[in-house]
């Protein structure tokens, strides 16, 4: 329960020391003389009591933002947008870095009991929702996730299964009856690569019924994740290279992200195929390079960037307007499919 004037030594009394040792936890100074538990403890209980230093300014604390990656220019963009929102209104912001680690998201968690960290972005939907929730009674949370996984946190979404449905329906039109999708590691604690495929398998289900989707997928662990700067476009051509050998009816390759698809399509043209007359390919997120003239994918919009500015905007509306604790925020984005050069007709099978 919050207390509407909480002080040092209310926090002293719950925790059992001194006011003047409360003070200085708090202030970050002379942490030394304290055990990780005290100042653990009073962090914690400073945050649970509501305590607020007299005169703060957003300045004075930070906003932490939680992302899997930072070489994939979605995330890139994506945090770009987020930082552009608080310099604009006053705020700092620090990056934590995961690599789809467990171990980091846990680490980041605890991190945030800091009476410093005034929020937590997640640039991602949670990989572990109910210790998230937990500390989303305390310090306010806001994630870019999926439209189907709302998690009970507030968010700014797009609907991936929706995405994954237009891309089917936009092959199936051009006439491809059996596709392949790539993927990285496909799991619940990648909800929206799983969504993706969903979508797509539905629209040939419902479009398309006499054709198929294939799915080729890599588990890619954490360690190789900070490991491998590339290993996005590695997993993309290791895929496309099995799905050429294997699956001889396939037409179209749908990558799970625009990175893959780079692999993808470098894959398919040193096998010495054409792009996209031997094999469409596309992907998902519309990352600057997918424009490049020499790359032009066709790919889903996602409105990355704006994303970015809409999901700080609502932290900051958390921040300075308090909600009442049972009701969440859910902004929607729409997805757009861009077509490019990457994708045409299908080629006739056997030739």
């Amino acid at each position: 329960m919050k207390h509407a004037q909480c002080t040092l030594q209310d926090i002293a009394t719950r925790v059992g020391c001194s006011a003047a040792a409360v003070s200085m936890i708090l202030a970050g100074k002379q942490h030394g003389r304290f055990s990780r538990e005290t100042i653990q403890k009073v962090y914690l209980t400073a945050k649970e009591m509501g305590y607020q230093a007299k005169h703060r300014l957003p300045s004075e604390g930070i906003i932490m933002i939680i992302c899997p990656s930072v070489i994939n220019p979605y995330y890139a963009t994506l945090l770009q947008g987020m930082e552009a929102e608080a310099e604009h209104n006053g705020y700092n912001t620090i990056i934590f870095t995961t690599y789809w680690s467990l171990k980091r998201e846990q680490k980041a968690l605890q991190m945030s009991a800091s009476p410093q960290v005034l929020g937590i972005i997640f640039a991602m939907a949670p990989q572990q929702p109910d210790m998230v929730r937990e500390v989303a009674k305390t310090t306010p949370v806001v994630t870019v996730s999926d439209r189907q996984s709302h998690y009970g946190l507030d968010s700014v979404e797009v609907d991936n299964y929706d995405a994954g449905y237009r891309i089917g329906s936009y092959l199936i039109q051009l006439g491809h009856q059996h596709v392949c999708y790539l993927s990285t590691s496909l799991n619940t604690q990648h909800s929206s690569r799983v969504l993706r495929y969903q979508g797509l398998v539905d629209s040939y289900a419902n479009l398309q019924p006499q054709g198929s989707v294939s799915v080729l997928s890599q588990e890619v662990e954490s360690s190789q994740e900070l490991a491998t700067v590339e290993i996005e476009y590695q997993v993309g051509r290791m895929l496309a290279k099995r799905c050429i050998a294997t699956l001889p009816k396939v037409t179209a390759m749908v990558a799970i992200n625009d990175m893959i698809a780079y692999g993808v399509m470098d894959e398919t043209l040193e096998e010495g195929f054409r792009i996209p007359q031997d094999y469409s390919v596309s992907g998902f997120d519309d990352i600057y390079p997918s424009q490049f003239h020499n790359v032009a994918l066709t790919t889903i919009d996602h409105h990355i960037n704006q994303r970015g500015h809409r999901a700080f905007s609502l932290m900051q509306a958390k921040l300075e307007h308090r909600q009442e604790p049972a009701s969440f925020t859910h902004v929607e984005f729409t997805n757009f499919l861009v077509v490019r050069a990457t994708t045409a007709p299908p080629r006739t099978i056997g030739t």
